[in-house]
């Protein structure tokens, strides 16, 4: 998907749709996630892995994810973009009945670095439907997309919560999520748009380098994805551990972390198609800088809780916009995302080990002075997100048909 793509002409109506279509793809790939992480633990003890080694199988999924997902752009390219979604977000869910088959470290390891390189490259081709609708419509849809991808993991995770509570065997569990959820991803990809590449246009390399652009656009991702990782696996012993607070009030500050990042991208479009991305970036920097600064010198539990809430609200729209930026920043989206998604993987996968890291030689507040430094990135660096701020380049065709190339260029 290019500029010099094949371009294709589009009802009003039939945008709209792929709209819901690709907000459906979120969905179901944020389902899958929520309904393999409730059922770690069940994986673990059928592997017969200690915690050190999980904590190693762990790392395959985006080990996976970085090295295959620069072919998302040429399999796009090959088969075009919708074709190429409805195969990848197959692979993906299918790809959930693996790691409970695993009977110990080797194929566990194996089986999540398909898990991690099949939902990799299934994520780079729907952000750039994604980009390739937000550019048709004319306004800003990323945000509210990466929502939907939180429903869907608060909806796998509901599911995979009573799966574990009734003792259900992983197995059975993730084999009928698996089916389900590729039925319904097969579903949703019925509508979105397809996006063909010109017959002449040379076909995107097989592994390169991500963009130079790709590799600013991706520092402020690396950022916000550090902070949320961060915030995600150490708000709660953050508090049990400095502020001494109970058990049960510790793990409301994840939830509360978590809650505000879904609520914030749910709404985020909104305030971007009014603010701009370069602005409303900034100032949830402001934000996530102001909630880092919060926890850091926090007197009590509560300072701390409203801290990480401060923090999941500010990073929340940076991804998807992040993602947005990538897609019209060069002649290659699927190629620019890929890079963003790589350098945003890596800092989710390095976050919590590096938190943990510097927190063993020093403490955990000064590991959390880091996240917000961090944070203040996303102050000094929201400039490079301006490409994120949508042009129109494409005009109405007949009354209420649109049409634009695939890089919305």
């Amino acid at each position: 998907m290019t500029k010099d793509s094949t371009v294709t002409v589009y009802s009003t109506q039939q945008v709209k749709r792929a709209r819901i279509a690709v907000a459906a793809v979120f969905t179901v790939h944020g389902a899958v996630t929520g309904s393999f992480a409730t059922r770690v633990p069940w994986i673990q003890d059928h592997a017969g892995v200690s915690a050190g080694q999980l904590g190693l199988a762990l790392a395959f999924p985006a080990i996976g994810a970085s090295i295959a997902m620069p072919l998302a752009g040429r399999i796009s390219h090959r088969f075009g973009a919708r074709t190429a979604l409805r195969g990848l977000l197959a692979l993906w869910t299918l790809a959930l009945i693996l790691p409970a088959l695993a009977p110990n470290l080797l194929t566990l390891c194996t089986a999540l670095f398909v898990y991690g390189a099949t939902a990799g490259m299934s994520d780079v081709a729907m952000n750039a439907l994604g980009v390739e609708v937000e550019n048709r419509l004319d306004k800003s849809i990323m945000s509210g997309l990466h929502g939907m991808w939180s429903v869907g993991a608060l909806i796998g995770s509901a599911a995979g919560t009573v799966a574990a509570h009734t003792a259900t065997d992983a197995r059975t569990h993730h084999l009928i999520a698996a089916l389900v959820l590729t039925a319904l991803g097969l579903i949703a990809c019925r509508n979105v748009l397809d996006i063909q590449s010109h017959p002449d246009e040379e076909p995107p390399p097989r592994f390169t380098l991500p963009p130079k652009s790709a590799l600013i656009i991706g520092a402020v991702g690396f950022c916000a994805v550090f902070a949320e990782g961060a915030s995600l696996d150490w708000s709660a012993v953050y508090l049990r551990d400095v502020l001494d607070s109970s058990d049960g009030l510790a793990a409301a500050s994840t939830t509360a972390f978590a809650l505000m990042m879904a609520v914030a991208r749910i709404a985020g479009d909104r305030i971007v198609d009014r603010f701009g991305a370069v602005r409303t970036v900034r100032t949830g920097g402001v934000m996530a800088t102001t909630g880092g600064l919060l926890v850091v010198f926090a007197p009590s539990p509560a300072a701390a809780m409203c801290g990480f809430g401060l923090l999941g609200l500010g990073v929340a729209v940076v991804v998807p916009l992040a993602f947005a930026a990538a897609g019209r920043s060069g002649p290659n989206p699927s190629q620019a995302i890929a890079g963003v998604a790589t350098i945003t993987y890596t800092s989710g996968l390095i976050a919590p080990s590096a938190i943990g890291s510097l927190a063993e030689a020093t403490s955990l507040v000064v590991s959390f002075g880091v996240v917000t430094v961090l944070a203040f990135g996303l102050v000094l660096g929201a400039g490079v997100l301006r490409s994120a701020d949508r042009k129109v380049t494409g005009s109405a065709v007949g009354e209420g048909t649109t049409t634009k190339s695939a890089a919305g260029g």
